[in-house]
């Protein structure tokens, strides 16, 4: 989140903001039943009544997640400690009225799922994501804040946070509210690893690494270095970092059985969770790539419409194919760059995002912003009916990063490159923090390129218009080859399905699929095609293997118990894959060679 800087006046109301203190007090007496006492201390204020509400977003996400769930026992006190009344306004909002200048908010959190979006409290270790976790007061959401963390007794625990330190036993600051709410705590036994890289300016910033998981201090030695690599391949995008605040960024991580997946950017820290046993193994070095990044991308270029974060209501922005897929392009780009992927892998990262562009049903028919604005829904947001994105959606990161591919390859192709590009944002925006809209990426393309003509195009046909990409003739510079991956092989679509005495459908099917234009769709079951029984996938294949594209077929399903004849009209299976050049015997030119190393490979020296 960006940090909101306070602006002195004379007013009154800005010499009592400053006054008023905010102190939460966070235990764990109950911590084996995965329970927090929180209490929050407000003094100097001038109102006689506040009210404290839970979030109900979070920094990073942009659904609703309804944190209020999980607190309770919520209470008020005086300064003498007699108990107040509270209004409960709704299920997170309570009210605390008739107040002299101090009040004690004391509630119970429950926290039960430890990843970046939620909190997981354990007698083993705790993970706090800010929102997940602290009640606010809604009038004074700009005050200095203090949190003293009282640990449990005999832990010898370390506390990882981007939050200022104080003092030694434990206690930390934030400026106002939306620094505190982007401000993630783990809290455990952590093996912590740290360097310093230094800006142009010889500025050092320390980078610090804290791992829970087991695993010797060699192996985690070793991993930590991998980062430290991503994150010096990273500053040469953009020719430095961001200036973090207090001069410290930390990578908080969770690499053992006990937590969910997840991967969250914050201002100056990241937390990426990962519920596997650690191994060191590269596998999990695009994420920390990805979220290192948003320290430039998302933390300070910062789209319009997420300035200031709304944490009592969902976070709707129409630029999240940049701030999401740009990043995510950059993800695996980094990789390739630091060493930790072959050229073949990156050629198949590149090969999905194509696919994602091209095949995608989403992509198809819906732009970029709009794919960005429907991260209100999708974006870990919670429901229970079925809904069908399979044919009006595809991810802003994915297909965000198609874009991203197209116009790095498209400025290359002109003498400039995607990192030019970013590198002209931030010194545009990012740098200054000022928030951009989406005619201010336009301009800065307009002039990098120097041409409006081609940059008003791109932005009128990719990003609020949906076309399709000239990806085979972008790739021929770097001397790669665009191709259909299985010619010439029938397809009826690529759907999971549940296997029986028929084949079930999982999912809803796709538009432009022989299977939706025959009738089939989601729950229903294939029983034969040809009179041919389907049993498994491999039936199935056996069948079409037998065929070819445009042959007509009958098929036999059942649809909510009744048996249905439909016809089958067989598509080529379209899938594209890119190839290097000299694995197909095509020359490649000096050219080709030097493209392709100013793209992918190291810029450190």
């Amino acid at each position: 989140m960006k940090r909101l800087l306070l602006i002195g006046t004379c007013s009154l109301y800005t010499l009592d903001l400053f006054a008023q203190k905010l102190n939460y007090t966070v235990s764990f007496p109950n911590a084996i039943h995965h329970e927090a006492h929180i209490s929050l201390e407000v003094a100097d204020f001038s109102q006689q009544e506040l009210i404290a509400r839970m979030s109900r977003s979070s920094p990073g996400r942009y659904a609703t997640h309804e944190y209020g769930k999980n607190v309770y026992d919520v209470k008020a006190f005086n300064k003498a400690g007699k108990l107040l009344n509270l209004n409960r306004l709704d299920g997170d909002v309570y009210q605390a009225v008739g107040l002299s200048g101090y009040v004690r908010f004391e509630y119970t959190l429950f926290a039960n799922h430890p990843d970046g979006t939620y909190a997981g409290i354990d007698v083993t270790s705790i993970m706090l994501n800010a929102p997940a976790t602290f009640m606010w007061v809604k009038e004074l959401e700009k005050a200095p804040i203090q949190v003293q963390f009282n640990l449990p007794q005999g832990k010898n625990w370390k506390i990882a946070t981007q939050l200022k330190r104080e003092s030694k036993d434990h206690s930390y600051s934030a400026p106002h509210l939306q620094y505190l709410m982007d401000s993630p705590v783990k809290i455990g036994d952590l093996k912590v690893k740290e360097w310093t890289i230094a800006n142009k300016d010889q500025k050092k910033y320390n980078i610090s690494f804290a791992l829970e998981a087991d695993g010797s201090d060699s192996l985690v030695t070793s991993f930590a270095q991998k980062i430290e690599r991503i994150t010096q391949e990273s500053q040469q995008v953009f020719g430095e970092l961001p200036a973090f605040d207090y001069g410290q960024y930390v990578f908080i991580a969770s690499i053992n059985p006990y937590v969910k997946g997840d991967g969250m950017e914050h201002r100056n820290s990241t937390v990426i969770a990962n519920p596997t046993a650690f191994t060191g193994s590269d596998n999990f070095l695009n994420v920390f790539a990805h979220e290192f990044f948003h320290a430039w991308n998302v933390e300070r270029i910062r789209p319009q419409s997420l300035e200031p974060f709304n944490y009592e209501k969902s976070n709707m922005s129409s630029e999240l194919w940049f701030a999401e897929g740009f990043t995510q392009y950059y993800g695996s780009l980094i990789l390739k760059r630091a060493g930790y992927n072959t050229f073949a892998h990156f050629c198949r990262t590149v090969s999905a995002l194509i696919n994602t562009k091209e095949n995608s049903a989403g992509a198809k028919r819906i732009s970029p912003v709009q794919a960005s604005q429907q991260a209100v829904f999708v974006d870990a947001g919670v429901s229970v009916d079925k809904a069908n994105y399979i044919n009006r959606y595809s991810s802003y990161y994915t297909y965000g990063a198609a874009v991203a591919l197209a116009l790095d390859l498209e400025l290359r192709a002109r003498r400039s490159s995607l990192d030019a590009y970013m590198t002209a944002v931030w010194e545009k925006f990012g740098k200054s923090e000022k928030p951009y809209v989406i005619a201010d990426l336009l301009n800065v393309l307009a002039e990098l390129t120097g041409d409006r003509t081609f940059a008003t195009d791109f932005f009128k046909n990719y990003i609020y218009g949906f076309e399709s990409f000239s990806y085979k003739n972008l790739l021929q510079n770097a001397g790669l080859t665009l191709q259909k991956e299985f010619p010439g092989k029938a397809w009826i679509g690529d759907y999971p399905y549940e296997v029986g005495e028929s084949l079930k459908l999982r999912s809803s099917t796709r538009f432009d699929t022989p299977l939706y234009q025959g009738g089939v769709d989601i729950d229903d079951s294939i029983v034969s095609i040809e009179g041919r029984s389907v049993k498994s996938a491999d039936d199935l294949d056996k069948i079409l293997n037998d065929y070819k594209p445009g042959d007509q077929l009958t098929i036999n399903y059942i649809h909510r118990g009744e048996s249905k004849l439909g016809v089958l009209i067989l598509a080529e299976n379209p899938a594209w894959t890119v190839i290097p050049n000299e694995d197909l015997g095509i020359p490649v030119t000096e050219a080709m060679k030097q493209f392709r190393a100013s793209w992918v490979d190291s810029k450190l020296k």
